[in-house]
């Protein structure tokens, strides 16, 4: 496959240097400012100095909105998002993801203190590209997302990422991305042995701010390794 374009990104760094980075992928139609404000909303404490990187993603049309272009990691061409998902559009955003994972290892942030994480479409490159990435990462947060393909997926997943932590959160009232998708990812990972906390929340498809206090209470535990 031909190298993809670097990504454009926001990036929000601490006050010290950091120890671990965050790369956030927003959702379809929006961009790398949707979450900017989820950073002090999270209240790390000073003990865990975290970079968080948000990549804007390319604008392409979606055959669901009419062939409308938008910010998109990948086209959707059915309203029953898990048929018919768009396997090489997943794969070019893995790619470019990948990208910015290399890229915070050469500023000296190691792979293993790396954590992917994604909102809808985004939760879906975070999950797909966390598993097949070929170094160890840190982490993998994936909010009101799904894994499409997830047996071939797993499949080609790195060994090495087998017991990394893996937050799944979903809202029961979702309607994009209907709940069950949610469930279903986790469970199957979870039968392949996978390190995967699920969380539910009574919310459509947004995050709450009890999600948010559990993201933030998953993140410190990084401070007692």
């Amino acid at each position: 496959m031909k190298e993809a374009t670097l990504l454009e990104t926001l990036e929000i760094n601490p006050a010290k240097e950091p120890i671990l980075t965050v790369i956030l992928l927003h959702g379809l139609g929006a961009d790398g400012r949707d979450f900017e404000t989820i950073v002090p909303e999270l209240k790390l404490p000073d003990t865990l100095p975290v970079r968080f990187i948000f990549p804007h993603a390319p604008m392409q049309p979606v055959t669901i909105n009419n062939g409308y272009v938008m910010r998109a990691w990948y086209d959707i061409v059915s309203f029953h998002i898990d048929e018919h998902a768009d396997e090489a559009g997943i794969k070019k955003s893995e790619q470019q993801l990948q990208q910015l994972i290399e890229q915070e290892e050469k500023r000296g942030i190691p792979s293993e203190k790396i954590i992917l994480a994604g909102f809808s479409q985004g939760a879906v490159i975070a999950l797909t590209t966390g598993l097949r990435y070929p170094k160890k990462l840190g982490g993998i947060l994936a909010l009101s997302g799904y894994l499409p393909y997830a047996e071939d997926v797993i499949a080609n997943a790195n060994p090495e990422n087998k017991n990394i932590p893996i937050f799944i959160g979903h809202g029961t009232e979702d309607n994009v991305v209907p709940f069950f998708l949610g469930t279903l990812s986790a469970e199957t990972l979870r039968k392949h042995q996978y390190n995967v906390s699920f969380h539910s929340y009574p919310i459509p498809h947004t995050v709450s701010m009890e999600e948010i206090r559990d993201i933030r209470a998953w993140l410190v535990s990084y401070s007692n390794k």
